[in-house]
């Protein structure tokens, strides 16, 4: 009896079909309708690896890691000068189509913040360079200076302590560097509440003021002022 090889199996044609004509590995160009243009590698007709897209309507540029569509890794966008050229808006990680993780957002030639970001925002540590020359260097969430932080003006005077939706909140200490002063207390929406002023290096200081803060007479001063602090602070909660 002679033997019979059975079939093999095979896909329907149109799973055949459809499988060659989906987009995967290095394509040069791919045009979109829209005007859209992407370049890059595909996976399951999407994009995934190293690509460039560019939207046509906002003269936009992202080059970097792609993950299923969506821009994740590490990528750098830019926008179109108007002369020819391109000016970078950010470099750094992605997730989901988000800046996320560790990058550097550039707001103007003289503004940008370097940190790290969680889901489209400023979240965990970074420092921002503000366009009127001051730095703030510390905590961020969800897109606000939140936790703890320096804040350092141009004439080298800085705010160190506590910050909440973007302001000073709670205990921290200003240090009046040009005149050799520094204040420790409390905040409350950038406002000093309670607290005390004294000297600190005010005969190294460029713009001393003119006498000396005296001596507090008060017994157990200190104890009176953490006593005042303290109490301010309950009132907040």
């Amino acid at each position: 009896m002679p033997f019979l090889h059975e079939p093999k199996s095979r896909e329907p044609l149109w799973k055949e079909w459809d499988y060659l004509a989906q987009k995967k590995g290095v394509r040069n160009t791919v045009y979109s309708v829209n005007g859209d243009e992407f370049t890059g590698e595909w996976l399951d007709n999407k994009k995934d690896g190293k690509g460039t897209q560019k939207w046509k309507k906002t003269n936009k540029v992202y080059d970097g890691d792609w993950k299923k569509g969506k821009r994740s890794g590490f990528g750098t966008l830019t926008h179109s000068d108007g002369k020819g050229g391109f000016t970078k808006e950010y470099s750094g990680g992605w997730k989901n189509d988000k800046k996320h993780g560790y990058g550097t957002e550039f707001y103007s030639e003289t503004e940008f913040y370097e940190g790290e970001w969680y889901a489209g925002k400023r979240s965990g540590w970074g420092r921002m360079y503000y366009e009127d020359g001051t730095i703030y260097e510390g905590e961020w969430y969800d897109d606000q200076r939140s936790g703890q932080g320096m804040l350092r003006l141009t004439n080298e005077n800085r705010y160190e302590g506590s910050w909440k939706e973007d302001k000073k909140n709670g205990p921290g200490k200003f240090y009046y560097l040009d005149s050799g002063q520094v204040f420790e207390g409390v905040w409350k929406d950038d406002v000093p509440k309670c607290g005390t002023m004294r000297d600190f290096g005010r005969d190294n200081a460029p713009d001393p003021t003119q006498y000396a803060i005296p001596s507090i007479e008060l017994a157990n001063a200190e104890g009176v002022v953490a006593e005042a602090e303290d109490q301010f602070l309950q009132d907040q909660e």
